[in-house]
């Protein structure tokens, strides 16, 4: 399944038992769609959240046991359906998503990492919730753990895509911590890299570093293939953060990405698990 926005999350690779592989598939599809009408293309803001509230009206008809009344959306919601049947996924969850889809629309500013935590509280845990919701697993500390590893794979998008968003005029940067370095919107727009954006930018690595690590012990817990897809996708990010790091902070430059061939080290730390988080 190709991904391009949800890059840093599991997908339904060969890893995962062959009956997960059809509910992951839709709850990404949900994800990635939603997400485009968000971010792709030239719309005007006013038909974004337009089509996103066409997506609340596609999901309520799910609750209602309706067919899906946006023709376009059927093919996408139809397949939906059948999995938040087959698996009584919460449908609050996906409403979450949305929620923060809606405020990409509007939003290109942040005060401080509380308003990112709750941006990513709907932006990023849900899909985890989701997954675990799939694995039978709903205890407080799996969920708990969960939501740290997804909201430290949004960070390590946010900070590898600093360029990227600020073409979008979006700072996911928070404003508080950019004044306490002296990093201003000025410097992010001209991609300067000095003394204070490396302060900065390695402040906010370690920050998610320290998250994912927090989370990581989900990934022992979880059995078989679900384990080891959770053992990459923690180690990947953890791996994305040691690039930033090798291109001395310099995102503008060198987008930091997983190549082809960070997976045999990947897959040799998967082995060691527990001396590489």
């Amino acid at each position: 399944m190709p991904v391009e926005h949800y890059e840093n999350f599991p997908v339904a690779s060969l890893l995962l038992p062959a009956r997960l592989r059809e509910p992951v598939e839709a709850i990404y599809a949900f994800a990635r769609g939603a997400d485009d009408v968000a971010d792709e293309g030239d719309a005007a803001p006013a038909e974004r959240l337009a089509r996103l509230d066409e997506y609340r009206t596609a999901l309520a008809a799910i609750e209602r046991h309706q067919p899906c009344p946006v023709a376009d959306l059927a093919p996408l919601f139809e397949r939906l359906e059948r999995n938040v049947r087959a698996h009584a996924l919460p449908l609050q969850l996906f409403r979450d998503l949305l929620d923060a889809f809606s405020q990409d629309v509007v939003k290109t500013r942040y005060a401080d990492f509380a308003e990112i935590l709750d941006y990513c509280r709907r932006s990023a845990n849900p899909v985890g919730r989701l997954l675990l919701h799939l694995y039978g697993v709903s205890d407080e500390t799996a969920l708990a753990q969960s939501d740290a590893i997804c909201t430290s794979l949004q960070l390590i998008n946010f900070w590898q895509d600093v360029s990227i968003d600020w073409d979008k005029d979006r700072i996911y940067l928070p404003a508080d911590d950019m004044a306490s370095f002296g990093v201003t919107e000025a410097q992010v727009g001209q991609g300067r890299v000095d003394e204070p954006w490396r302060a900065l930018l390695d402040f906010q690595v370690q920050r998610a570093r320290a998250m994912m690590r927090a989370g990581a012990p989900l990934a022992r817990r979880l059995p078989g293939r679900i384990g080891w897809e959770l053992r990459l996708m923690v180690l990947g990010g953890l791996r994305i953060l040691e690039g930033i790091e090798a291109a001395g902070h310099d995102v503008f430059a060198h987008r930091p990405t997983l190549h082809r061939n960070d997976w045999p080290l990947l897959a040799w730390r998967a082995l060691n698990y527990d001396n590489n988080t």
